[in-house]
């Protein structure tokens, strides 16, 4: 199936995440299916059901709801990219699951296509670090759920591992080349799609705050669970690596290298950083949240409690 992939988070989620290493995509797909399995089993889906994910991307979490409402219920795809959905929606054709699936263009934080309780579940994975107005976000996933209606999400909490110190890159100690590393995070911040304050929304939360828009927005039931983890790095691909990007607003290290040194510095930092990268000698941080929520039949409309 061949399609042109054109906007920023297609060509990410599709492509520069993985920096077309095989292995390192297969890895990363078989975290996501776990990260899947957990936001659905929070979620309690249930046969007849309509599934609202939000920010369905490439459709992890809505394909995997499709089973679980049964062939008398609906997922409905949404997202802010035109092309994920239309990527979407080739997959569900291919499958012969297009009669039991919607597709629809709107952002988190304005949900004005979808009605007053109209759904019975809201979906969201790694879409709120790209929110700025995260508790409107949370206000028109209340609004849209029916009373009795469950909203299950997982973010990433990249606060808790970034900003890195300075003798630190992706968790290798680049000490004896910090000067270089200093312009690579340089080359980043110049070539970071929109303005550097477009990492605002991916820094400025914590898994407490999560809870606190939960509760404001009316939702008078939630859970919160969260998963943090220090451990060895484990040996990975360089070319996998460097042809990657952190996320979709980020170049490619590649890129970052060619716009911010010269071949002599990119030659060091690369004999310097490719070793700890292949042999795994680094560390991962990484904090992981996951909150499910319940819409009670008395519960007050979102923007009535402070």
């Amino acid at each position: 199936m061949s399609e042109i992939i054109q906007d920023q988070w297609a060509q990410w989620l599709l492509q520069r995440r993985h920096g077309g290493d095989a292995e390192q995509q297969r890895t990363m797909l078989h975290t996501l299916a776990g990260v899947r399995d957990q936001v659905l089993q929070h979620a309690s889906v249930a046969t007849g059901e309509t599934v609202l994910d939000v920010g369905a991307g490439d459709g992890l979490i809505a394909f995997g709801a499709l089973p679980l409402v049964g062939e008398g219920g609906q997922v409905i795809f949404s997202d802010i990219s035109q092309d994920l959905l239309d990527h979407c929606q080739a997959l569900a054709g291919h499958m012969g699951l297009q009669d039991r699936c919607r597709f629809v263009r709107a952002s988190a934080d304005d949900l004005a296509p979808f009605g007053d309780a109209s759904v019975d579940v809201v979906t969201t994975r790694s879409v709120l670090i790209y929110v700025a107005a995260k508790q409107q976000a949370f206000n028109d996933f209340f609004r849209v759920l029916k009373p009795g209606g469950r909203i299950s999400l997982f973010e990433p909490i990249n606060r808790f591992a970034f900003p890195e110190p300075a003798h630190l890159f992706f968790g290798y100690n680049v000490a004896p080349i910090a000067e270089i590393v200093a312009k690579v995070q340089a080359g980043y911040g110049r070539l970071t799609k929109g303005t550097d304050s477009a990492y605002g929304p991916m820094m400025d939360f914590g898994e407490y705050d999560l809870l606190r828009f939960a509760e404001k927005a009316g939702f008078d039931e939630v859970h919160l669970e969260t998963q943090v983890k220090i451990e060895p790095r484990k040996p990975a691909s360089w070319d996998g690596f460097v042809q990657s990007a952190p996320n979709p607003l980020a170049p490619t290290l590649a890129e970052a290298l060619q716009a911010a040194l010269t071949p002599a510095e990119a030659e060091r930092f690369t004999s310097h950083l490719r070793p700890l990268v292949e042999q795994g000698r680094g560390t991962e941080r990484a904090a992981l949240a996951y909150l499910w929520a319940i819409k009670r039949e008395s519960a007050s409309p979102a923007g009535e409690r402070t």
